[in-house]
């Protein structure tokens, strides 16, 4: 047991490190980039600051397989300098015992990640989007509740608030549709509510119209107005709807069920937040993967030589992993393949393939 806990120790310690030295360089990588971005008349370097403070946490969380994979190798090429290793398989203690306690402190890593470290991302990346769209004017257009959709626009008369209980996946063809729209000193000017409301180039198409106007009569529903067809002009594109979903990432674990649950309600396509649900739950197993694998090419003994050359296996090979990964989420995410495949396979996989390989060199 005192080994074990001096294993899991030595790793828990060079995956701090490790973490660490990786946060600062993207910490000041970040303050370059958003100096770059934006104007320094515009915002001040303390907001540039609190930018990249909001940004780094998601970096890091995207890269924790890869400083994994590096603390296994600090681990493992430490106890097998130091001898370390020799001496434990000496004293009756196979390798792959002495791989359980990394394995174990990875898969408490994980856990916690998704517990913990998920939710905090989401938080953080969330504020980052909502400040740099206030710094750019391209605030979120889209929101989802129990009631429907909501939609807003802006245009020559004031603001426009649409409501609808379904739509299409991309958000362009709206049904049981109200239109509202306010002047810019909040006061009502014109209901409209319709069957369905369709996007086109630069207006939504209407059928089936009613319109009440509310600013310059005394009875709007005496006044109202039926519409067959009626053009309302928008700005709105298609992509600035898909994009107002905001990605996966910006959701906290804990309420991305309830957030798919409301897309599929409300008729839009959830297959990016399924994937992205089970790549999260994924995440313990996958970072047990990179140490194993990372363990395949460095238990063997320094003397041995080809020290380099093993590392360099056992990053690509690490690359290789979450190249797949990544691959498998698009397909995922596309369709081509069900999102638990996509995001259980490759992790699974790794861990098959690596134990088969770590049998095969200590017990032949």
């Amino acid at each position: 047991m005192t080994l074990h806990l001096y294993f899991a120790r030595r790793f828990l310690s060079a995956f701090a490190s490790i973490f660490a030295i990786f946060a600062i360089i993207m910490f000041l990588l970040d303050m370059v980039e958003q100096l770059r971005k934006f104007d320094s008349e515009v915002i001040g370097f303390t907001e540039i600051v609190s930018l990249s403070a909001l940004n780094v946490p998601q970096s890091i969380y995207q890269i924790l397989p890869l400083i994994v994979i590096l603390a296994t190798l600090t681990l493992f090429l430490g106890l097998a300098r130091s001898s370390e290793m020799v001496v434990t398989r000496a004293a009756g203690r196979s390798a792959l015992r002495a791989l359980v306690p990394p394995v174990l402190v990875a898969l408490l890593i994980g856990v916690l990640a998704v517990a913990a470290l998920n939710p905090i991302v989401a938080a953080t990346t969330k504020e980052y989007e909502a400040r740099v769209n206030r710094y750019t004017n391209n605030e979120a257009v889209l929101s989802i509740s129990q009631e429907g959709l909501w939609l807003r626009q802006g245009g020559s008369e004031g603001q426009t608030v649409i409501r609808a209980s379904h739509a299409n996946l991309d958000g362009t063809r709206l049904l049981d549709t109200t239109f509202m729209t306010f002047s810019n000193d909040g006061t009502a000017i014109r209901r409209i509510e319709a069957r369905t409301a369709s996007l086109t180039s630069g207006a939504w198409e209407l059928i089936d119209a009613k319109e009440w106007r509310l600013h310059n009569s005394d009875n709007p529903e005496r006044d109202a107005i039926f519409h067959e067809n009626l053009n309302l002009p928008s700005e709105l594109t298609r992509d600035q709807i898909r994009d107002s979903f905001g990605t996966p990432d910006t959701i906290p674990i804990w309420d991305l069920p309830a957030f798919i649950e409301s897309l599929d309600r409300a008729g839009f396509s959830a297959s990016r937040h399924k994937v992205w649900l089970q790549m999260e739950l994924a995440l313990p197993l996958l970072l047990v993967a990179m140490v194993m694998v990372g363990a395949c090419f460095t238990l063997r003994h320094t003397r041995f030589g080809h020290t380099g050359t093993m590392v360099l296996g056992a990053i690509l090979s690490g690359f290789t992993l979450f190249f797949i990964r990544n691959f498998a989420q698009v397909l995922g995410e596309s369709g081509q393949i069900p999102g638990i495949v996509a995001a259980w396979s490759p992790p699974v996989a790794a861990i098959c393939l690596s134990l088969a390989l770590l049998l095969h060199l200590e017990d032949g």
